[in-house]
């Protein structure tokens, strides 16, 4: 396991460090039923270095999952699909929509482009149709068991590990830290 020894800055400095370095991807999340699955996909966002995630909807959800990780991130909180949407429309985001029943096309075949907007829904009613309708791609990750779909948190960790692994996959493009 890593482990990132403290910094001793001041956090507005350690986010200013990080801007620097950050992804133009994003991730949206509809509003998860458990509000630790937001916490945990923050802390996954974080991890990937997003330039931000989207929380759309206006329940709640459990800082404790992010293990702090959303201190350093910026979260912009918007109350509705409707909301989300005009956002998107207004700074034209290229929608990626992760949504099985209504897929056009497999994850490993997706546009994802560099400044992507990877939309995950929530357990029980998925991305929602306004989203759907709005998205440029709508897109499934392969599964082959009986389950209908993958929790949440797993999904926005596949689709933002695709989204990396296009950009930074071969010889000298992974960070590799000695122990």
């Amino acid at each position: 396991m890593a482990r990132v020894p403290p910094l001793d800055l001041p956090l507005e400095d350690v986010k200013r460090e990080l801007d620097r370095i950050r992804h133009p991807v994003r991730i949206a999340i509809r509003r998860s039923k458990n509000p630790f699955n937001v916490g945990a996909i923050i802390r996954t966002a974080h991890s990937f270095l997003v330039r931000e995630v989207v929380l759309i909807g206006i329940d709640p959800w459990y800082e404790r999952a992010a293990m702090g990780m959303h201190r350093y991130e910026h979260i912009v909180e918007v109350p509705d699909e409707a909301a989300f949407v005009a956002k998107a429309r207004a700074e034209g985001w290229f929608l990626c929509a992760l949504e099985k029943d209504d897929a056009q096309v497999g994850l490993w075949d997706a546009q994802l482009p560099e400044d992507a907007v990877i939309v995950v829904g929530n357990e029980e009613e998925g991305v929602g149709p306004e989203i759907l309708a709005a998205a440029d791609e709508v897109l499934a990750i392969p599964m082959f068991g009986l389950n209908h779909s993958y929790p949440m948190t797993v999904a926005a960790g596949m689709a933002l590990a695709e989204w990396a692994r296009r950009r930074y996959a071969g010889p000298g493009r992974v960070v590799v830290t000695k122990r």
